[in-house]
């Protein structure tokens, strides 16, 4: 089923007719057979269906059609690192937790560099699909959300546990294997159908349905788009979704990539889904379409499949979609098409064969099973990176007095796209199986609020967190743990729940932290009279969600309220610390040999989707729990858990010992304790950089050109904390000289150290030369080798010249230039082992041809504030500026007399033709009229003076203008 049975629908449509009246299916219908062409059998299913059933399939939920024996069909099951949860249609949508066997997160699956593994994981989670399927199909649909592929440019980005990697080739590997496993093996089957998450360049949270991701061609499509193209060429994937963002103007929801593009890259029929809400995002935040009609009609035409909208409801679906065809703005064929590709992956799944296919015999046995487990525990071991081990500090001997404290050192959580764990092994459980004996603590404080004017204290109740204690009884007390920015989880110590709001009345009703609006933090501000006022700190508290008011207050009943705008009017209240939590863990730490500190990230709070960091600092509280226990007890080792990077300078200078970890699942206490006590060699790598400061990093998380802004390890000069593919082991690696030939790169890797371990080898390459900025070093192959203590191993890597094309902007064209490249091997992108070179004969870009019609998009260069724009609603990309004395140059180009712009602008302005720089010898100026339109353009033209030989050609904008083509001929 290769590009032969793309879709190809037209007459072959209506060949067989419908038959509104059938009660049951035919089997004998030629859709039902599994040997035909799986092009024929689409093509003979939309044949059958009348013109209602065929819109009715692109909505999320596809109804049953009972006359041709076809159930219901829900597109969409979160399974990013384990079957996650899904949507109850029987329930008003309520979202429902799977328990099954939960991975370490996709950071850390990509942590392993091991793709025979990350396989292996997909395949598990395909399998445990299946099973929760068999057990409910209107929960647990067959269509799994997953994997995120976007790569994380800004260790900010709120979504950074989501994903795999910095680096393209990476995630591109990591991306197929896992969606390769999620398939299955079997070649005209799936065992469920993965689709890749969110197309394009999407990387910021706040305001994500309304900005714009400026991307100049050269980082579209050597970055971004390079990303999700592995998964799809290897047919590892069934489809895309669709990013809530705009990408260079137009809404990635329409983007027309979707319809041409991206379906290049398979050889089969894709099935892309919008994100949720985002078409009615199109009419509603970001006003790109009056109707839903308009906008629906461009949402099919881009080439997306589902609209994800009103839950289990496709009425206004579909109610849009016919005034569309009413209106002219769809036609059936584009009805057609869409419902064959909606039903693309219903084949490949087997819901149509007579037997259900080679998995529907999978049951609920699968989930969370024994093998499952195992592999869990393997992940998670392999996933560990060790940041550093300072004379040896690693590994642990068993027995002894061991010191876990910290505020993950007893529980694990869950992020927002995993499960709900069947079981934990906390560090405290795994550490306990190697020591002789532990002493545990989270080094939370343990505090009492008392209301200053009532004299009474915050206590939990049946109904509510009332102020009626008379005195700081169990029930009266809080562990208060800091996530950082003065944000505060208070757990209570008489029933072990968390505070929260719960859309009032606050209750201590919650296990974890969690849910969308993450109601349980808070922040307790001090006053100038040595009082302090709770600010409520849970998310989307803008006023279209709580109202105005953020700080507490105490109502007539004496329970707490949300009832003040500011500080002023909260209620006060004394903190009276009962328990120091630091003095507590110091006190444990000065009884142990060993201190270990289990320090990190609360998935639901330190960042998540809807919420990027606003900084990479460890939480104030949690640092200087680990400066005091370092101070009480040298052995000190720091486990750090997070979802991403984070600024740990002080403990990668003074403590002996850090490992990090990812929430890494069920099993992530077993996996810290293995590697601690090295009975596992850890051997995971960094898979982005980890910068030393705040500082380093853009200052606008929106900067997405890496190349100019120059971000990751790609184009960074900078000196990170810990590179790029960075980490270390028990074992000592040593690297033979490479040999380069027959499209590969051949050398010996011999484990130098006692004890067997794995190596990650990394290739990377540089271009000497170039007709445009490269990047510092690029990574091109890299393999994860096995080898025992003594061993050594012969490794080839693929490497061909084909492999070093780039992007060339100027003919719009992918291109191996002439140079020398330089072959760097190594254990990380700075720890470079071996290096030679290979002198590569390609193409010389040849100097600008301005004569030709050149678009904008291509230039070499711009200046800040220019920002590419639609050139369409439909298609196309144009340069916009928005203010006097912006620019775009194009390098190394021939001048030849009249220059001539195809222009949209609201009123009218110039554009200034200038040679060297943007203030150099002005050669021309073409006077530009308003049209009226920014979708509006016309012909300007200029006559220019003579100049020799090749210039740098600028084009500097006398005001807000669009600018799509030029040429100067």
């Amino acid at each position: 089923m290769r590009r032969r049975f793309l879709p190809l629908l037209a007459a072959a449509l209506l060949v067989v007719p419908a038959i509104p009246g059938a009660a049951h299916a035919d089997p004998s219908y030629p859709f039902r057979d599994p040997h035909l062409a799986l092009q024929a059998r689409i093509d003979d299913l939309v044949g059958r269906l009348t013109l209602d059933e065929r819109i009715s399939l692109l909505h999320q939920y596809q109804p049953a059609i009972p006359r041709l024996g076809i159930n219901l069909f829900k597109a969409g099951t979160e399974a990013l690192h384990g079957v996650a949860w899904s949507n109850d249609i029987d329930n008003g949508g309520a979202v429902v937790q799977a328990d099954g066997t939960s991975f370490a997160q996709p950071v850390g699956l990509a942590s392993t560099w091991d793709t025979a593994l990350i396989e292996r994981v997909g395949s598990a989670v395909g399998d445990e699909a299946r099973g929760f399927n068999a057990k409910n199909p209107r929960v647990f649909g067959l269509n799994l959300w997953a994997p995120v592929v976007n790569l994380l440019r800004d260790p900010r980005w709120g979504r950074n546990e989501e994903g795999y990697s910095e680096d393209p080739l990476l995630t591109g590997a990591i991306s197929t294997a896992y969606g390769d496993g999620l398939q299955g093996g079997d070649p005209d089957h799936l065992k469920s159908a993965p689709t890749l998450k969110h197309y394009l360049a999407y990387n910021n949270e706040a305001g994500r349905d309304v900005t714009s991701s400026n991307v100049p061609p050269r980082v579209l499509n050597e970055y971004d788009r390079a990303a999700f193209k592995p998964a799809l060429e290897a047919n590892a994937a069934t489809g895309v979704m669709a990013s809530y963002n705009l990408v260079n103007g137009r809404p990635a929801t329409v983007d027309p990539d979707l319809a041409t593009l991206e379906r290049s890259w398979s050889d089969y029929p894709l099935f892309n889904v919008s994100d949720a809400y985002a078409p009615y995002n199109l009419t509603g935040s970001q006003k790109y379409f009056s109707t839903q009609a308009e906008a629906n009609a461009a949402v099919i035409k881009a080439g997306l499949n589902a609209f994800t909208v009103d839950d289990a409801n496709g009425t206004p679906t579909v109610t849009a979609i016919k005034a569309a065809l009413d209106q002219g703005l769809l036609t059936v064929h584009d009805i057609d098409v869409a419902a064959g590709q909606a039903l693309s992956i219903r084949f490949r799944l087997g819901e149509f064969d007579p037997d259900g296919g080679p998995y529907a015999k999978i049951g609920p046995s699968v989930i969370n099973s024994d093998a499952n487990k195992k592999l869990a525990r393997e992940t998670a071991d392999k996933a560990i990176v060790l940041l550093k081990n300072q004379n040896n500090a690693l590994p642990l001997k068993p027995g002894g007095k061991v010191a876990v404290v910290g505020p993950l050192a007893d529980t694990l959580y869950s992020d927002w796209y995993g499960g709900k764990l069947p079981y934990q092994v906390t560090a405290v459980d795994g550490i306990t199986e190697k020591a002789g004996s532990v002493v545990s603590s989270t080094g939370s404080d343990r505090i009492a609020l008392r209301s200053v004017a009532t004299g009474k204290y915050v206590a939990s109740t049946d109904d509510a967190a009332s102020v009626l204690a008379d005195s700081p009884t169990a029930a009266a007390q809080f562990d208060a743990d800091d996530w950082g920015q003065d944000v505060l989880t208070l757990k209570n110590v008489a029933n072990g729940k968390y505070l929260g709001y719960n859309w009032g009345p606050f209750v201590t009703r919650d296990d974890q932290p969690s849910g969308w609006f993450v109601q349980q933090q808070f922040k307790l501000e001090p006053q100038a009279d040595g009082t302090i006022a709770i600010r409520y700190a849970g998310y989307e508290t803008g006023e279209s969600w709580f109202g105005p008011n953020r700080y507490l207050t105490i109502d007539a009943d004496g329970k707490l309220a949300l009832g003040s705008p500011d500080a002023a009017g909260a209620a006060k209240f004394s903190k009276e610390v009962l328990r120091s939590g630091i003095d507590e863990a110091v006190a444990a730490a000065k009884t142990a040999d060993t201190a270990v500190l289990v320090v990190g990230s609360q998935p639901f709070i330190n960042g998540r989707e809807a919420h990027d960091r606003t900084t990479q600092a460890l939480g104030a509280g949690q640092a200087a729990l680990v400066k005091a226990v370092k101070a009480a007890n040298p052995h000190t080792i720091v486990v750090l858990q997070t979802s991403y990077p984070d600024t740990i300078n002080w403990e990668q200078q003074n403590v002996p010992g850090i490992i990090w970890t990812t929430h890494a699942g069920a099993e992530t206490g077993h996996a810290i304790a293995d590697v601690l006590y090295g009975d596992y060699n850890p051997a995971g790598r960094l898979t982005q950089t980890w910068y030393a400061s705040d500082s380093q990093l853009p200052a606008d998380l929106l900067e997405y050109d890496i190349i100019k802004s120059q971000q990751t390890y790609l184009y960074s000069k900078q000196t990170p904390l810990y590179p790029f593919g960075y980490g270390l082991s028990y074992s000592s690696f040593k690297y033979g000289k490479p040999s380069v030939g027959r499209g590969q790169v051949t050398l010996t890797v011999t484990n130098t150290g006692k004890r067997d371990g794995d190596e990650v080898v990394q290739l990377y390459t540089h271009q000497r030369t170039s007709r445009d900025t490269t990047a510092v070093k690029q990574l091109r192959a890299f393999q994860r080798v096995h080898l025992k203590a003594g061993q050594t191993k012969t490794v080839s890597l693929a490497l061909s010249p084909a492999d070093l094309k780039r992007w060339d902007q100027t003919r719009s064209k992918w291109v191996v230039e002439s140079s020398v490249y330089d072959i760097l091997i190594g254990a990380s992108s700075s720890d470079i082992r071996q290096r030679t070179s290979l002198s590569v004969r390609g193409e010389t870009i040849p100097a600008r041809d301005l004569g030709r019609t050149t678009r904008a998009e291509t230039f070499d260069g711009y200046a800040d504030g220019v920002k590419l724009v639609d050139e369409s609603k439909a298609t196309g990309t144009s340069v916009g500026s928005n203010a006097a004395g912006q620019w775009i140059v194009f390098k190394d180009a021939e001048l030849r007399g009249t220059f001539t712009a195809q222009v949209a602008s609201l009123k009218d302005t110039t554009i200034q033709v200038r040679l060297g720089s943007p203030t150099g010898r002005l050669v021309g100026t073409a006077p530009v009229t308003a049209t009226g339109d920014v979708y509006k353009y016309a012909a300007v033209t200029a006559k220019l003076a003579k100049a020799s030989g090749h210039q740098d050609v600028y084009l500097v904008f006398g005001d807000a203008l669009r600018v799509s083509t030029f040429s100067i001929r």
